[in-house]
């Protein structure tokens, strides 16, 4: 399988056990094959998404200098200003800063411990030049996380686990919401070589939850028989992709897979594209043994999550 398929959760949500099963063992092929599946039928209305792209255009048309009062650095919440993050440093690769700027929120719930409060569970900032920010980006939150969960449960059934093998490690989740604007060819100019909207890389934690709009300088995914393929672009989907994480977590059967997003186009010169991904973990606390075999396809050791998902986060802040 070279080409991310597109999987309607209709009948995992209203189905009977034959037709949840089926959609299961679709989702465990794609994971293992690719790593990446589109999904319909998740019941997250297309309005909520249209209503935050809207509220984060007029946060991104605001000044530099009062984006500024909101700037941060990766893995941090707020504004991530251009040139702060290089997506392809975690995978060795040395290039130019990602062509992108970023609103972050994400957990905020603090759970006691300091290790983890300072890393995991920081307070969200809410720009007050765009007031309804918060209240569309704390009902996504939440909506996000419960897909995510679902989709956790889904993947228990692809494997023949208990419901709650995955959800088990996320009653205190970690997780974070990147909106990212991809500006114009326009307005950036010539990219430098080797220079994308995102570099090549894989995320880190247990499934991601991609909003994209349809564009020329678009999502790929890495193909081991193709090289890099153009993900599919479906309305009122989501892209869903396999994390590190989650990858060790199977035993390495899933594929926590390479993709990148395409620099602006002189073909489109004008485009201007918003992206909502939902990373998603689990307790940073956890310690996540990996499947063994015949389910897992290696042995792996444990890890926690906290410190397997920190090392890979430090390696692509720039600077």
């Amino acid at each position: 399988m070279d080409a991310v398929p597109t999987i309607d959760l209709t009948p995992w949500f209203h189905g009977g056990e034959d037709d949840r099963r089926a959609v299961a063992a679709r989702v465990d092929a794609a994971l293992s094959a690719i790593g990446f599946l589109v999904v319909t039928g998740h019941g997250v209305p297309p309005g909520v998404r249209s209503a935050i792209r809207d509220a984060a255009r007029r946060f991104f048309a605001q000044p530099e200098e009062v984006k500024r009062a909101y700037a941060v650095t990766v893995g941090e919440r707020g504004w991530l200003p251009p040139g702060v993050e290089a997506n392809a440093y975690a995978e060795g690769t040395e290039t130019p800063p990602d062509l992108k700027e970023t609103f972050a929120v994400g957990a905020d719930r603090r759970i006691g411990d300091p290790l983890f409060d300072r890393e995991w569970f920081l307070p969200n900032v809410w720009p007050s030049e765009v007031p309804e920010l918060e209240g569309l980006l704390t009902d996504y939150l939440a909506r996000m996380r419960a897909l995510s969960d679902e989709l956790l449960v889904l993947c228990a059934a692809a494997l023949g686990l208990d419901p709650g093998h995955f959800t088990d490690y996320t009653g205190h989740p970690s997780y974070t919401l990147n909106i990212n604007r991809y500006p114009p060819l326009s307005q950036l100019g010539e990219p430098e070589p080797g220079q994308f909207r995102i570099g090549p890389h894989t995320d880190f934690g247990t499934v991601t939850v991609l909003d994209r709009q349809d564009g020329v300088g678009g999502l790929q995914v890495y193909s081991e028989e193709s090289g890099w393929v153009n993900a599919p672009y479906v309305e009122d989907s989501f892209t869903i992709n396999v994390g590190d994480l989650l990858a060790v977590w199977s035993g390495n059967r899933w594929k926590s897979n390479r993709h990148r997003v395409l620099p602006p186009d002189p073909s489109a010169p004008d485009e201007e594209l918003l992206s909502l991904i939902f990373f998603y973990e689990c307790d940073p606390g956890a310690r996540i043994q990996p499947l063994a075999p015949p389910i897992g396809r290696t042995a792996l050791e444990p890890v926690r999550a906290h410190d397997f998902l920190l090392e890979r986060l430090d390696a692509i802040t720039v600077g």
